[in-house]
Protein backbone atom coordinates (compact mmCIF):
# COMPACT_ATOMS: atom_id res chain seq x y z
CA UNK A 1 0.00 0.00 0.00
CA UNK A 2 2.53 2.61 1.07
CA UNK A 3 4.80 1.55 -1.79
CA UNK A 4 1.99 2.42 -4.21
CA UNK A 5 1.64 5.74 -2.39
CA UNK A 6 5.35 6.47 -2.93
CA UNK A 7 6.01 6.69 0.83
CA UNK A 8 7.81 3.43 1.58
CA UNK A 9 11.34 4.87 1.45
CA UNK A 10 10.38 7.74 3.75
CA UNK A 11 8.70 5.39 6.19
CA UNK A 12 11.83 3.23 6.29
CA UNK A 13 13.88 6.37 6.93
CA UNK A 14 11.65 7.15 9.93
CA UNK A 15 11.66 3.62 11.35
CA UNK A 16 11.97 3.42 15.12
CA UNK A 17 14.88 1.00 14.62
CA UNK A 18 14.21 -0.59 18.02
CA UNK A 19 16.44 -3.66 18.19
CA UNK A 20 16.21 -5.47 21.51
CA UNK A 21 13.73 -6.00 24.33
CA UNK A 22 14.96 -6.90 27.82
CA UNK A 23 12.68 -8.31 30.52
CA UNK A 24 13.75 -7.20 34.00
CA UNK A 25 12.89 -8.16 37.57
CA UNK A 26 11.96 -5.90 40.50
CA UNK A 27 15.57 -4.86 40.96
CA UNK A 28 16.16 -4.09 37.27
CA UNK A 29 18.26 -7.20 36.65
CA UNK A 30 17.91 -8.45 33.08
CA UNK A 31 16.31 -11.90 33.10
CA UNK A 32 15.55 -12.47 29.40
CA UNK A 33 16.40 -10.82 26.09
CA UNK A 34 14.33 -10.91 22.93
CA UNK A 35 14.65 -9.51 19.43
CA UNK A 36 12.41 -6.43 19.35
CA UNK A 37 10.91 -7.30 15.96
CA UNK A 38 9.88 -10.72 17.24
CA UNK A 39 8.49 -9.18 20.43
CA UNK A 40 6.40 -6.81 18.32
CA UNK A 41 5.27 -9.51 15.90
CA UNK A 42 7.08 -7.88 12.98
CA UNK A 43 8.26 -10.10 10.16
CA UNK A 44 9.57 -9.68 6.61
CA UNK A 45 9.15 -6.13 5.30
CA UNK A 46 7.21 -4.86 8.34
CA UNK A 47 8.26 -1.41 9.55
CA UNK A 48 7.55 0.16 12.94
CA UNK A 49 7.02 3.93 12.85
CA UNK A 50 5.78 6.38 15.46
CA UNK A 51 2.22 7.54 14.86
CA UNK A 52 3.21 11.23 14.82
CA UNK A 53 5.89 10.59 12.19
CA UNK A 54 3.44 8.76 9.95
CA UNK A 55 0.88 11.56 10.31
CA UNK A 56 3.53 14.12 9.35
CA UNK A 57 4.49 12.12 6.22
CA UNK A 58 0.88 11.70 5.12
CA UNK A 59 0.16 15.39 5.64
CA UNK A 60 3.24 16.46 3.70
CA UNK A 61 2.29 14.16 0.79
CA UNK A 62 -1.25 15.56 0.53
CA UNK A 63 -1.17 19.19 1.69
CA UNK A 64 -0.86 20.63 -1.83
CA UNK A 65 -4.05 18.82 -2.93
CA UNK A 66 -6.13 18.78 0.25
CA UNK A 67 -7.59 21.62 2.30
CA UNK A 68 -6.85 21.09 6.01
CA UNK A 69 -8.72 22.85 8.83
CA UNK A 70 -6.81 22.41 12.08
CA UNK A 71 -8.04 23.09 15.62
CA UNK A 72 -11.69 22.58 14.68
CA UNK A 73 -14.41 19.97 14.96
CA UNK A 74 -17.72 19.02 13.39
CA UNK A 75 -20.79 19.92 15.48
CA UNK A 76 -23.69 18.95 13.21
CA UNK A 77 -24.46 16.98 10.06
CA UNK A 78 -27.57 17.20 7.88
CA UNK A 79 -27.57 14.48 5.23
CA UNK A 80 -29.61 15.58 2.18
CA UNK A 81 -30.12 13.90 -1.20
CA UNK A 82 -27.71 16.31 -2.91
CA UNK A 83 -25.05 16.67 -0.18
CA UNK A 84 -24.23 16.89 3.50
CA UNK A 85 -24.50 20.20 5.38
CA UNK A 86 -21.72 20.36 7.95
CA UNK A 87 -21.44 22.78 10.86
CA UNK A 88 -18.09 23.37 12.60
CA UNK A 89 -17.06 24.74 15.99
CA UNK A 90 -15.06 27.57 14.41
CA UNK A 91 -15.23 27.52 10.60
CA UNK A 92 -18.31 28.54 8.65
CA UNK A 93 -20.86 25.87 7.74
CA UNK A 94 -20.42 24.23 4.34
CA UNK A 95 -21.96 21.56 2.12
CA UNK A 96 -19.97 18.53 0.94
CA UNK A 97 -20.76 15.72 -1.50
CA UNK A 98 -19.67 13.09 1.06
CA UNK A 99 -18.48 13.01 4.67
CA UNK A 100 -15.98 10.34 5.75
CA UNK A 101 -15.60 9.91 9.51
CA UNK A 102 -11.93 9.06 10.06
CA UNK A 103 -11.82 10.64 13.51
CA UNK A 104 -10.95 7.79 15.84
CA UNK A 105 -12.56 5.48 18.36
CA UNK A 106 -14.65 8.32 19.82
CA UNK A 107 -15.65 9.60 16.40
CA UNK A 108 -17.77 12.75 16.42
CA UNK A 109 -18.98 11.99 12.89
CA UNK A 110 -20.12 8.53 13.98
CA UNK A 111 -21.97 9.87 17.02
CA UNK A 112 -23.78 12.44 14.86
CA UNK A 113 -24.68 10.11 11.98
CA UNK A 114 -24.92 6.65 13.59
CA UNK A 115 -25.50 6.95 17.34
CA UNK A 116 -23.73 7.33 20.71
CA UNK A 117 -20.34 5.75 21.44
CA UNK A 118 -21.86 3.22 23.83
CA UNK A 119 -23.53 1.47 20.88
CA UNK A 120 -20.23 0.68 19.17
CA UNK A 121 -17.23 0.85 21.54
CA UNK A 122 -16.45 -2.39 23.40
CA UNK A 123 -13.84 -2.52 26.15
CA UNK A 124 -11.50 -5.50 26.35
CA UNK A 125 -10.99 -5.40 30.11
CA UNK A 126 -7.70 -3.48 30.04
CA UNK A 127 -6.41 0.08 30.12
CA UNK A 128 -3.36 1.66 28.52
CA UNK A 129 -1.42 4.83 29.25
CA UNK A 130 1.60 6.22 27.40
CA UNK A 131 3.69 9.35 27.92
CA UNK A 132 7.18 10.75 27.47
CA UNK A 133 9.68 10.30 30.31
CA UNK A 134 13.32 11.31 30.79
CA UNK A 135 15.65 8.63 29.45
CA UNK A 136 17.27 8.00 32.83
CA UNK A 137 17.84 4.36 31.87
CA UNK A 138 20.10 5.41 28.99
CA UNK A 139 18.13 3.40 26.42
CA UNK A 140 19.28 3.43 22.80
CA UNK A 141 16.72 1.90 20.41
CA UNK A 142 15.72 -0.71 22.97
CA UNK A 143 12.92 -1.67 25.33
CA UNK A 144 12.77 -2.58 29.01
CA UNK A 145 9.78 -4.63 30.17
CA UNK A 146 8.64 -5.31 33.69
CA UNK A 147 5.63 -7.49 34.45
CA UNK A 148 3.64 -8.25 37.58
CA UNK A 149 0.36 -10.16 37.72
CA UNK A 150 -2.27 -8.04 35.98
CA UNK A 151 0.04 -5.16 34.99
CA UNK A 152 2.95 -4.53 32.61
CA UNK A 153 5.33 -1.61 32.03
CA UNK A 154 7.33 -1.05 28.84
CA UNK A 155 9.91 1.75 28.56
CA UNK A 156 11.42 2.25 25.12
CA UNK A 157 13.52 4.63 23.03
CA UNK A 158 13.53 5.10 19.27
CA UNK A 159 16.13 6.22 16.77
CA UNK A 160 14.79 9.78 16.50
CA UNK A 161 14.13 10.43 20.19
CA UNK A 162 16.57 11.38 22.95
CA UNK A 163 13.80 10.96 25.52
CA UNK A 164 11.90 7.73 26.16
CA UNK A 165 8.29 6.61 26.23
CA UNK A 166 6.68 4.73 29.11
CA UNK A 167 3.73 2.45 28.36
CA UNK A 168 1.53 1.12 31.16
CA UNK A 169 -0.92 -1.70 30.43
CA UNK A 170 -3.15 -3.32 33.04
CA UNK A 171 -6.26 -5.41 33.52
CA UNK A 172 -9.18 -3.58 35.10
CA UNK A 173 -12.92 -3.42 35.41
CA UNK A 174 -14.44 -0.27 33.82
CA UNK A 175 -13.21 2.92 35.50
CA UNK A 176 -15.34 5.99 36.02
CA UNK A 177 -13.86 9.26 34.75
CA UNK A 178 -14.40 12.14 32.34
CA UNK A 179 -12.30 11.75 29.18
CA UNK A 180 -11.28 15.43 29.49
CA UNK A 181 -10.26 15.20 33.15
CA UNK A 182 -6.54 14.45 32.83
CA UNK A 183 -5.85 14.87 36.54
CA UNK A 184 -8.35 12.12 37.36
CA UNK A 185 -6.75 9.88 34.73
CA UNK A 186 -3.29 10.45 36.20
CA UNK A 187 -4.63 9.51 39.64
CA UNK A 188 -6.19 6.32 38.26
CA UNK A 189 -2.90 5.33 36.62
CA UNK A 190 -0.94 5.97 39.81
CA UNK A 191 -3.45 3.92 41.83
CA UNK A 192 -3.30 1.03 39.34
CA UNK A 193 0.49 0.77 39.71
CA UNK A 194 0.82 1.60 43.39
CA UNK A 195 3.39 -0.65 45.07
CA UNK A 196 4.83 -1.92 41.80
CA UNK A 197 8.51 -2.75 41.67
CA UNK A 198 11.42 -1.76 39.45
CA UNK A 199 11.46 1.90 38.28
CA UNK A 200 7.70 2.40 38.30
CA UNK A 201 7.61 5.13 40.97
CA UNK A 202 10.28 7.12 39.14
CA UNK A 203 8.43 6.79 35.84
CA UNK A 204 5.16 7.94 37.41
CA UNK A 205 6.97 10.94 38.88
CA UNK A 206 7.28 12.26 35.30
CA UNK A 207 3.48 12.37 34.90
CA UNK A 208 2.90 16.04 35.83
CA UNK A 209 5.38 17.28 33.21
CA UNK A 210 4.49 14.90 30.36
CA UNK A 211 3.33 16.90 27.31
CA UNK A 212 1.71 13.92 25.57
CA UNK A 213 -0.19 12.02 28.29
CA UNK A 214 -2.50 9.36 26.81
CA UNK A 215 -4.98 7.26 28.80
CA UNK A 216 -7.74 5.06 27.44
CA UNK A 217 -9.46 1.71 27.79
CA UNK A 218 -8.24 -0.91 25.33
CA UNK A 219 -11.31 -0.98 23.11
CA UNK A 220 -12.62 -2.12 19.77
CA UNK A 221 -15.24 -0.54 17.54
CA UNK A 222 -17.94 -2.71 16.00
CA UNK A 223 -20.45 -1.14 13.59
CA UNK A 224 -22.87 -3.30 11.62
CA UNK A 225 -22.70 -1.06 8.56
CA UNK A 226 -20.02 1.55 7.87
CA UNK A 227 -22.20 3.88 5.81
CA UNK A 228 -25.48 5.77 6.12
CA UNK A 229 -26.65 7.98 3.28
CA UNK A 230 -23.72 10.16 2.20
CA UNK A 231 -21.69 9.48 5.36
CA UNK A 232 -19.17 6.62 5.75
CA UNK A 233 -16.74 5.53 8.46
CA UNK A 234 -13.06 4.72 8.05
CA UNK A 235 -10.35 3.30 10.30
CA UNK A 236 -10.82 3.37 14.07
CA UNK A 237 -14.11 5.26 13.72
CA UNK A 238 -15.67 2.28 11.96
CA UNK A 239 -13.60 -0.74 12.95
CA UNK A 240 -10.95 0.08 15.53
CA UNK A 241 -9.07 -3.11 16.41
CA UNK A 242 -7.43 -1.67 19.58
CA UNK A 243 -3.70 -1.11 20.24
CA UNK A 244 -3.50 -4.75 21.38
CA UNK A 245 -4.06 -5.92 17.80
CA UNK A 246 -1.13 -3.93 16.38
CA UNK A 247 -3.21 -3.54 13.21
CA UNK A 248 -4.97 -0.17 13.56
CA UNK A 249 -2.76 1.70 11.10
CA UNK A 250 -2.88 -1.12 8.55
CA UNK A 251 -6.67 -1.29 8.70
CA UNK A 252 -6.99 2.48 8.29
CA UNK A 253 -4.61 2.72 5.33
CA UNK A 254 -6.06 -0.29 3.53
CA UNK A 255 -9.58 0.93 4.26
CA UNK A 256 -8.80 4.34 2.77
CA UNK A 257 -7.34 2.74 -0.34
CA UNK A 258 -10.36 0.49 -0.86
CA UNK A 259 -12.85 3.29 -0.20
CA UNK A 260 -11.15 5.68 -2.63
CA UNK A 261 -10.78 2.90 -5.18
CA UNK A 262 -14.43 1.88 -5.02
CA UNK A 263 -15.54 5.52 -5.39
CA UNK A 264 -13.36 5.79 -8.49
CA UNK A 265 -14.61 2.46 -9.89
CA UNK A 266 -18.25 3.48 -9.32
CA UNK A 267 -17.79 6.82 -11.04
CA UNK A 268 -18.69 8.65 -7.85
CA UNK A 269 -21.88 6.66 -7.17
CA UNK A 270 -21.49 6.62 -3.40
CA UNK A 271 -24.27 4.07 -2.78
CA UNK A 272 -22.53 1.45 -4.90
CA UNK A 273 -19.05 2.40 -3.69
CA UNK A 274 -19.93 2.36 0.02
CA UNK A 275 -21.60 -1.05 -0.26
CA UNK A 276 -18.61 -2.54 -2.11
CA UNK A 277 -16.18 -1.01 0.39
CA UNK A 278 -18.11 -2.56 3.25
CA UNK A 279 -18.23 -5.95 1.57
CA UNK A 280 -14.56 -5.97 0.57
CA UNK A 281 -13.29 -5.22 4.08
CA UNK A 282 -15.55 -7.13 6.48
CA UNK A 283 -13.58 -10.37 6.64
CA UNK A 284 -10.23 -8.55 6.71
CA UNK A 285 -11.36 -6.41 9.64
CA UNK A 286 -12.74 -9.41 11.54
CA UNK A 287 -9.45 -11.30 11.21
CA UNK A 288 -7.42 -8.40 12.54
CA UNK A 289 -9.76 -7.58 15.39
CA UNK A 290 -9.61 -11.23 16.48
CA UNK A 291 -5.88 -10.83 17.23
CA UNK A 292 -6.39 -8.49 20.18
CA UNK A 293 -7.81 -10.77 22.92
CA UNK A 294 -5.11 -13.39 22.43
CA UNK A 295 -2.38 -10.74 22.28
CA UNK A 296 -3.61 -9.26 25.56
CA UNK A 297 -3.26 -12.59 27.30
CA UNK A 298 0.43 -12.58 26.42
CA UNK A 299 0.95 -8.89 27.19
CA UNK A 300 -0.65 -8.85 30.65
CA UNK A 301 -0.05 -12.07 32.56
CA UNK A 302 -2.49 -12.87 35.34
CA UNK A 303 -0.31 -14.84 37.80
CA UNK A 304 3.25 -14.94 39.15
CA UNK A 305 3.58 -18.42 37.69
CA UNK A 306 2.60 -17.03 34.29
CA UNK A 307 5.19 -14.24 34.54
CA UNK A 308 7.89 -16.74 35.54
CA UNK A 309 7.01 -19.20 32.77
CA UNK A 310 6.90 -16.52 30.09
CA UNK A 311 10.30 -15.01 30.92
CA UNK A 312 11.79 -18.48 31.33
CA UNK A 313 10.60 -19.47 27.84
CA UNK A 314 12.02 -16.27 26.33
CA UNK A 315 15.37 -16.88 28.01
CA UNK A 316 15.52 -20.47 26.76
CA UNK A 317 14.18 -19.88 23.25
CA UNK A 318 17.53 -19.14 21.51
CA UNK A 319 18.84 -22.50 22.75
CA UNK A 320 15.81 -24.66 21.94
CA UNK A 321 15.67 -27.01 18.94
CA UNK A 322 13.01 -25.97 16.45
CA UNK A 323 13.24 -22.30 17.51
CA UNK A 324 12.42 -20.95 14.04
CA UNK A 325 9.35 -23.17 13.84
CA UNK A 326 8.18 -21.88 17.22
CA UNK A 327 8.67 -18.28 16.08
CA UNK A 328 6.69 -18.89 12.90
CA UNK A 329 3.87 -20.39 14.93
CA UNK A 330 3.72 -17.25 17.07
CA UNK A 331 3.88 -14.75 14.20
CA UNK A 332 1.84 -16.64 11.58
CA UNK A 333 -1.62 -15.51 12.87
CA UNK A 334 -0.47 -11.87 12.71
CA UNK A 335 1.00 -12.25 9.23
CA UNK A 336 -2.08 -14.09 7.96
CA UNK A 337 -4.45 -11.43 9.32
CA UNK A 338 -2.36 -8.46 8.16
CA UNK A 339 -2.13 -9.78 4.60
CA UNK A 340 -5.64 -11.21 4.48
CA UNK A 341 -6.94 -9.08 1.61
CA UNK A 342 -6.14 -8.81 -2.08
CA UNK A 343 -5.68 -5.16 -3.06
CA UNK A 344 -7.43 -4.43 -6.34
CA UNK A 345 -5.88 -2.19 -9.02
CA UNK A 346 -8.44 0.59 -9.20
CA UNK A 347 -8.66 3.18 -12.00
CA UNK A 348 -6.80 6.36 -11.05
Amino acid sequence: MVERMGLLDEIHANSTDVRTAWFVDRTGRGIAEMDAALFGGRTGADVEIMRGDLGRLLHRATRSDVEYLFDDSVTALVDRPDGVEVAFERAAARRFDLVIGADGVYSTVRSLAFGPHEMFVRGLGHYVSIFTVPNHLGLDREERLYAEPGRTVNVYSTRQDTAAKALFLWASDPLGYDRRDLDRQRDLLAAAFAGAGWQVDRLLAALPDAPDFYFDPVSQVHVDRWHAGRVALLGDAGYGASPASGQGTGLALVGAYVLAGELAAAGGDHRTAFARYDGALRDFVARNQALAPNNLRGMVLRSRAGVWASTRMIRLMPHLPGRDRMVRRVTEPIRRAASGIELADYPA
